[in-house]
């Protein structure tokens, strides 16, 4: 359990408290807590990169699950399993920081996100935009994802990459459904900016430079802030429609005040950015745990023609209906064990506002910690046999005798995702599309490299075949 510790000159419990290099503990400050830092200046970063998963489990075993490791330019606290998540994302003590835990990363790109804000802010921003997740908008996102869903995947028929598709895929919904604008060559700038933003934010070269990654992210950026700026103004004016971005726009607080528009600007560029990346691989890898367990598929199958009616006279793949989306079970729990066993976020750094004790070690005010996802997710201690696919892990029963922290890839906590119930409707939208339709396979000895980090992605872009019905 974590404990506050004694204040100390250091002590920061100021929201206001944001820039990255102040308070920073020395080493000495956390020469009491075990690890290692391999290399000078680096550390172990690129060790970090090119085998994420593997280095925090040699860690674990060597040190336990509070270590501290080199890389990134600083010092990392790692708080690892359940009882870590639940104090790192409940949060109850508001000892930790998301601010200044993703600021580091995403300052330049996508910042005063709602991710990114802490405490009475963030409370106050979330319930104005909490708005674009009602029943009614929701509705309508759900009749143009159906629409635009079914459009694509009828021509997805035979062999294909599958992350790139889906990929571009999700990028011309949000355009849809976030932005209330059509494809087309607006939609592809748009779409251009996005993922330029996406790439820069774990550039290595964290400077705008002439041709680096991070130059063509910050550029995206202005064009982006630039466009989404005329429209929230043009928007209040003209009204919009029940698209998430008008929703946005015309957002109040709790005074009636609405949101300042830089303030709508960000968060609207913000969540389009965590919606587009993290849809693309959770899609990518349920696909790819479905084609390999082909059994869960035709159990899927079955129960989305039970709720759709199946497809129609001319074989086309009728729409899923936005009340019938909470009777797709199987679909939903194969969905979570997908997100369990390849979460899009692996994991989540925060910074101690506040100096905490936690199993036994003290961590000091200013330090940057991270708790892991997928190490958890992974852990026997919470799953039986956890590499294999297994949707049954939760049905009702198991999920309550479970650690609550044990599954987390939405977060947890006051800034658990605010668009969760969204990327349910999408997976289940797009799975009564394609199974529907489709037959989904990949040759019986497939095992794709997958890119562990900052969002996991096969390195082939996942060769399947759809195999028409």
């Amino acid at each position: 359990m974590a404990t506050l510790a004694e204040p100390n000159s250091a002590d920061q419990t100021d929201p206001t408290f944001d820039h990255w290099s102040e308070g920073v503990p020395t080493e000495a400050d956390i020469a009491h807590i075990p690890g290692e830092g391999s290399w000078p200046i680096v550390g172990d970063t690129f060790k970090q990169l090119a085998d994420p998963h593997g280095f925090t489990s040699a860690r674990i075993e060597r040190y336990g699950k509070v270590y501290k490791t080199h890389a990134f330019g600083g010092w990392n606290v790692a708080l690892i399993g359940a009882d870590a998540n639940e104090l790192v994302l409940f949060n109850k003590d508001k000892i930790f920081s998301s601010e200044q835990g993703w600021g580091p990363v995403l300052d330049q790109l996508f910042p005063r996100g709602l991710m990114l804000l802490d405490f009475d802010h963030h409370k106050m921003d979330r319930r104005a935009l909490s708005i674009a997740f009602k029943p009614g908008p929701m509705r309508h996102y759900s009749g143009s994802l159906n629409s635009g869903i079914a459009r694509e995947v009828a021509r997805w028929e035979g062999p294909m990459q599958f992350q790139p598709a889906i990929k571009q895929l999700t990028l011309d919904l949000a355009a849809d459904s976030f932005l209330g604008i059509p494809w087309g060559p607006e939609a592809d700038k748009i779409n251009t900016a996005f993922v330029n933003m996406v790439q820069a934010s774990v550039a290595p070269i964290r400077s705008p430079l002439p041709f680096t990654k991070m130059k063509r992210g910050v550029d995206g950026r202005a064009y982006m802030v630039d466009y989404l700026t005329s429209e929230t103004r043009r928007r209040r004016v003209e009204g919009g429609g029940q698209d998430m971005f008008s929703q946005f726009a015309t957002a109040t607080r709790e005074d009636g005040e609405l949101l300042p528009v830089d303030q709508v600007v960000d968060h609207m560029s913000f969540l389009m950015m965590a919606a587009h990346d993290t849809i693309t691989s959770s899609a990518t890898s349920m696909l790819y745990y479905l084609a390999k367990n082909p059994e869960w598929q035709e159990k899927l199958r079955e129960e989305i023609v039970a709720v759709t009616g199946g497809p129609d006279a001319d074989g086309n793949a009728r729409p899923l209906d936005y009340d019938a989306m909470s009777k797709l079970e199987l679909t939903e729990m194969a969905f979570k064990e997908s997100l369990r066993m390849m979460p899009p976020v692996p994991s989540m750094p925060r910074r101690a506002l506040k100096s905490f004790e936690y199993e036994g070690y003290t961590i000091p005010a200013g330090q940057m910690v991270g708790i892991n996802i997928y190490w958890t997710h992974h852990s026997e201690e919470y799953w039986d046999n956890p590499h294999s696919f297994d949707p049954m892990r939760f049905t009702p029963d198991k999920v309550k005798a479970r650690h609550k922290y044990a599954w987390v890839p939405f977060g947890g906590g006051a800034h658990m995702c605010i668009g969760l119930h969204f990327a349910y409707m999408q997976i289940k939208v797009l799975m009564a599309q394609l199974l529907q339709r489709y037959r989904i396979e990949v040759a019986e000895d497939y095992a794709p490299e997958w890119q562990a980090w900052p969002i996991p992605q096969p390195k082939d872009g996942l060769q399947v075949e759809f195999k028409r019905l």
